[in-house]
């Protein structure tokens, strides 16, 4: 009798883990997706990219106050749609924008392809309500940047919206842009099958796609999307285009990369970042922030972040590891405003010289604080001290093998004392950098 027990509480043992199991693996969706081996190299290319220039452009320029204009301002439907008619940017240059990018050390460009006021800045058969058929400019600036990223060697990704002001299929409605007049009922599947056929053109008409930025999920968190056709319906157009999605959430099935939108990952000072638990230890990460206070072109925004400013984000966001997404909101003109080119230029100047600290590293050995960050390629450590009032500087020990600790700007070695705590670096007042002061701890290999 004990045996006959003893195998009755065995299998239900077994049976209980096995359950256990298998539940577990339906709740793990991710097992769904395997990645294709272009999709993993391009996930790589993406990690080492670290640099790449956000835009925000449409016809919400004209009224030069951001890209929310027409949900903060509530203008009606049929008002908004005068606007393509006012739209003719004579003054856009691919090339120009490209060379802008490129001089800034970007290795990539995301551009809205459309954006929640419904107009697509493209040349799409889904829908008239487009640059090409709605304009007096009549060009497909898409396809311009598309040429352009090709010849000068920079990726493009397309930021595509999922939320929709202006077509009546967005319906129901989520939570934003309700105070809109003139919106109507409609039908969801279309606006679904209406998203696949733009996706698909914006896969099939422009060469090569680095990626596709989501936007637009938090609107109507519990709507069926059809991420899982979407998805498929991307990487089986291009294996190697990474997509991204914008829901502020843990990353879902098929997706390659995740974003953090104005926030370092972990960080929350927006209200609506992602949580710290949901930041996904295997896919690539990037941090998108504005030049100045708003995402597309507004007049009256003087909120221009310094160079020191700009380059120390860059720098935390690759101390987490992750890229950083810089976003220019260009004029109606088709102008990049002057003082961002001038921003961007400086940063370029600083990569051009510190570069090596960034691209294609990794988090370094210790997280980011306010006045440190820590970068890794190979067995150089790069520690980077933002604050300049003083020469003793302390990392933690981490028992860290070190061969030697140098001045990444001239190579001269510098004084260091271990502890078993920490390291004490000594540094001379006079190589205090007010930006940025690189040492650079060789490890013993």
């Amino acid at each position: 009798m004990k045996i006959k027990s003893y195998l009755q509480s065995t299998f239900i043992l077994i049976t209980f883990f096995y359950s256990f199991f298998v539940s577990a693996q339906k709740r793990d969706t991710s097992q769904d997706y395997i990645p294709s081996e272009e999709n993993l190299i391009a996930r790589e290319w993406f990690k080492e990219a670290k640099f790449g220039l956000f835009i925000h452009w449409g016809v919400y320029s004209i009224l030069g106050d951001g890209e929310w204009v027409m949900h903060n301002q509530k203008v009606a439907k049929d008002a908004y749609e005068k606007l393509p008619s006012f739209f003719n940017p004579i003054e856009f240059n691919a090339e120009e924008w490209v060379q802008i990018a490129k001089k800034a050390g970007m290795k990539y460009i995301t551009i809205t392809s459309r954006h929640h006021d419904g107009f697509s800045m493209f040349d799409t058969n889904a829908s008239d309500y487009n640059i090409v058929k709605k304009t007096p400019y009549k060009k497909d600036i898409l396809k311009d940047l598309a040429l352009a990223c090709e010849k000068e060697g920079i990726k493009l990704f397309f930021y595509y919206s999922l939320l929709d002001w202006n077509r009546d299929d967005y319906f129901p409605r989520g939570k934003t842009g309700n105070e809109i007049a003139g919106r109507a009922e409609g039908n969801w599947n279309e606006y679904i099958a209406f998203m696949k056929l733009q996706l698909t053109e914006l896969l099939t008409n422009y060469g090569p796609i680095g990626g596709i930025w989501l936007d637009g999920h938090w609107d109507k968190k519990d709507a069926n999307w059809d991420y899982k056709e979407i998805y498929e319906l991307i990487h089986k157009l291009q294996p190697s285009c990474l997509i991204g999605n914008n829901h502020h959430e843990g990353s879902k099935p098929g997706e390659d990369f995740q974003m953090f939108e104005k926030d370092l990952p972990g960080k929350n000072t927006t209200g609506w970042a992602t949580p710290a638990d949901d930041i996904s230890k295997v896919l690539p990460l990037e941090v998108c922030e504005t030049i100045n206070g708003s995402w597309g072109f507004d007049l009256q925004d003087k909120k221009h972040k310094s160079t020191g400013e700009l380059i120390r984000y860059l720098l935390s966001a690759a101390g987490y590891g992750s890229n950083f997404l810089l976003n220019v909101g260009p004029m109606p003109n088709g102008k990049i405003q002057p003082e961002h080119i001038v921003l961007l230029e400086k940063i370029g100047d600083w990569l051009k010289e510190n570069g090596e600290t960034i691209y294609a590293s990794k988090a370094g050995p210790f997280p980011p604080t306010e006045s440190r960050v820590s970068t890794m390629r190979n067995n150089k450590v790069y520690v980077h001290f933002l604050d300049s009032n003083k020469n003793v500087y302390s990392i933690p020990n981490n028992n860290l093998k070190i061969k030697s600790v140098v001045l990444f700007k001239t190579q001269n070695k510098i004084k260091y004392k271990l502890t078993p705590e920490e390291v004490l670096l000594y540094i001379p007042l006079e190589e205090i950098d007010d930006i940025d002061t690189i040492v650079q701890i060789n490890l013993k290999k």
